[in-house]
């Protein structure tokens, strides 16, 4: 397996990285795009504290979600790979590393996914 930097295709995989500054604090985004879906990090520090997949299903239109590992009792991951699957149709898998202090914090970050989302929609 072969991959090469932010947005670059080879042997399957891509990556993509960006940063912003969100409420005085600096945001890390790395998403690798899959076949079929992607995978999205999102953090300030290098630190993989949970993961969730979620998915469309023919039976229910809310795509099925679930939290692979990390505390049950904290939701952003899910509830984003589930909002995330349900906008683009793929299969997603998230891990949102960043401290549920401030809920402005989790709509800024979903916000500026979006806006990336729409700027390169070949890395999603």
């Amino acid at each position: 397996m072969t991959e090469i930097l932010n947005g670059s295709d080879v042997g399957g995989i891509s990556v993509h990285n960006f940063s912003e500054k969100i409420l005085e604090q600096v945001v890390h985004f790395h998403v690798m795009k899959l076949n079929g879906g992607f995978f999205l990090w999102i953090g300030s520090a290098p630190v993989l504290s949970n993961l969730a997949v979620s998915m469309s299903s023919k039976y229910d239109p809310m795509p099925l979600s679930t939290l692979v590992m990390g505390d049950p009792s904290n939701t952003a991951a899910n509830s984003l790979a589930q909002r995330l699957a349900k906008r683009t149709k793929k299969q997603v898998f998230v891990s949102y590393s960043l401290p549920m202090t401030d809920s402005s914090l989790s709509l800024l970050v979903e916000n500026r996914i979006k806006k990336e989302m729409e700027l390169h929609p070949e890395n999603f």
